[in-house]
């Protein structure tokens, strides 16, 4: 079994470590999303080939009650990409799981137990290879993230994941947000939190 690495990204026989909806692959097509990335650099490259499973239009749904449904993923986030502002990892785990409706613009009915800190590769999900400061898209999947569109108060900066690194158990996973990369460091450092509930 043969092993590579995408940036921070491990693809294992062929399979893409991303949270994504079970989609058959037809004439060898890997069912893989895509990236998002458009704009081409050179003959062969992601912005020219375009590979992998296309997004949905609209790529997310805005629910009226703090809540995003990813169409891709069928996560749902929450809509306020800042509630608890800059923690380390263990009150991150902490604040998503207390979360509950009533806070952080939630009144979707939600107890505490439903949230959770979502996993490195849910959270590579969110970024789209087309766009920086932030690495996002908008609403519809089709255009470059602008506030409300469809998350609040994106974070300059990085979001924990709940995973804890290999390379020791006092790291962890981190998505950089203004440049969609994924990467380990200290849990005892202060990140921004993005809580998500459903999935597999």
């Amino acid at each position: 079994m043969k092993n590579f690495s995408i940036g921070a990204l491990i693809v294992v026989a062929g399979v893409f470590l991303l949270s994504a909806p079970c989609v058959m692959a037809q004439d060898g097509d890997a069912p893989v999303p895509k990236t998002g990335q458009t704009r081409s650099y050179a003959t062969g490259d992601d912005g020219d080939l375009e590979r992998g499973v296309a997004w949905p239009n609209p790529r997310f749904i805005d629910n009226g009650d703090g809540t995003i449904n990813d169409n891709l993923t069928g996560l749902t986030w929450l809509k306020n990409a800042n509630c608890f502002g800059l923690r380390t990892w263990s009150d991150a785990l902490s604040d998503c799981n207390g979360l509950e409706d009533g806070e952080c613009g939630l009144t979707d009915g939600s107890v505490a137990g439903i949230w959770r800190l979502p996993n490195r590769r849910e959270l590579f999900s969110l970024t789209n290879g087309q766009y920086m400061n932030p690495a996002l898209s908008n609403t519809a999947g089709t255009g470059w993230w602008k506030e409300g569109d469809p998350f609040t108060n994106v974070g300059p900066s990085y979001y924990w994941s709940s995973t804890t690194a290999s390379s020791g158990s006092i790291y962890a996973w981190y998505l950089d947000m203004p440049y969609g990369k994924i990467e380990i460091t200290e849990k005892a450092g202060s990140y921004f939190v993005l809580p998500v509930r459903g999935g597999q």
